[in-house]
């Protein structure tokens, strides 16, 4: 037996018992699915900054959609809708400035 303790997406435990094993699992809620969903943030950031894949970035949308979801109450649509006033009023990041200085 091994013990992960970590959320998981929705479908793992059947493709667990597909693979002939037996998944315990338990529904997280409150703050302890928070604290599972910011360290699921790092886990998959971190797996992109190591293999730099876009399955990986796939995941980190996953996640952050369920962060939206579960600790924001923000649909994914209305996610996206404040990305793009930021992105209006600010600006992306398409032309990879860097800021150097800024003089008084």
């Amino acid at each position: 037996m091994k013990e992960y303790n970590k959320l998981v997406r929705d479908r793992i435990p059947e493709i667990i018992k597909k693979a002939g094993k037996k998944a315990v699992t338990e529904k997280a809620s409150g703050p302890e699915l928070e604290s599972l969903l910011l360290a699921k943030l790092d886990e998959e950031v971190q797996e992109y900054k190591d293999s730099a894949s876009p399955e990986e970035l796939a995941d980190i949308l996953e996640v952050v959609y369920a962060i939206a979801i579960h600790l924001h109450n923000l649909s994914i649509v209305d996610l996206e809708k404040i990305r793009l006033q930021k992105q209006r009023d600010r600006g992306g990041f398409d032309q990879g400035l860097i800021l150097k200085k800024v003089y008084p």
